[in-house]
């Protein structure tokens, strides 16, 4: 069935998402929105090397960071990285500032020297990116869209996976996390039929240097097995 939706798949609509929340927020969360995530906002597009506070090495991109676990983590642990952060939703980018901005700062803390967050549909800023700028990629638990109706708003979707092989530099890895049993399956399919990134079988238990996520820990929790891709951009 898979393989009849990617011979039909049509192109993506214009925007996946727009800025969502799912519950009100709180007066602090309003005030990170306004106040610190402006500051915090990556927008060195033509040299993505100058969108932080000191020089970094390589720069990793993390595409729907949901709560902000892994890409707080990420970027802790490769000081010498400069990672971009994306997620759309008001709660998600709240949950990622709360962690980098000290209460009762949200208007004056400088941000982090190696983070920067990204708060609109991650493909706007891709399309920006320069070619061969990002030296890894994460894709961790994505909105799994499993109506076969809404496959052509899957991340993993011919269009995106051109886009990243533009933006990967040769060899640079493109890791991919998921707990749903239809994205698993379209995952597979996908990459299988693709000819710009090896795509080995995922791996089923997390690798030692990803972080944990409150996407996973549910999904153990709920009795789903999630799946680990390491793809590899071809040179």
């Amino acid at each position: 069935m898979i393989n009849t939706l990617l011979d039909d798949l049509k192109p993506q609509p214009e925007r996946l998402y727009g800025r969502q929340r799912g519950h009100p927020l709180r007066p602090r969360q309003q005030r990170l929105l306004d106040e610190a995530l402006p500051r915090v906002t990556f927008n060195a597009f033509q040299n993505p090397h100058n969108g932080f506070s000191k020089p970094v090495k390589k720069i990793f991109l993390e595409i729907g960071f949901g709560n902000g676990e892994h890409a707080f983590e990420q970027a802790a642990h490769h000081p010498d990285v400069g990672y971009i952060a994306s997620e759309v939703f008001d709660n998600g980018l709240c949950s990622l500032l709360s962690r980098i901005i000290p209460e009762g700062e949200e208007a004056t803390a400088p941000p982090p020297e190696n983070l920067r967050l990204w708060g609109e549909d991650a493909r706007i800023l891709l399309r920006e990116l320069p070619d061969q700028c990002l030296d890894r990629a994460y894709l961790m638990f994505p909105d799994p869209w499993p109506k076969a109706r809404h496959a052509k708003r899957r991340f993993i979707h011919p269009d995106n996976i051109r886009q990243m092989a533009r933006l990967l530099k040769p060899g640079a890895l493109w890791r991919v996390a998921s707990d749903h049993p239809v994205y698993q399956e379209w995952v597979n399919d996908v990459m299988t039929q693709q000819s710009l990134f090896d795509a080995p079988a995922p791996a089923l238990e997390r690798p030692s240097d990803w972080s944990a996520t409150r996407y996973e820990a549910k999904a153990f929790r709920e009795g789903r097995q999630p799946f680990y891709w390491t793809f590899v951009r071809r040179g």
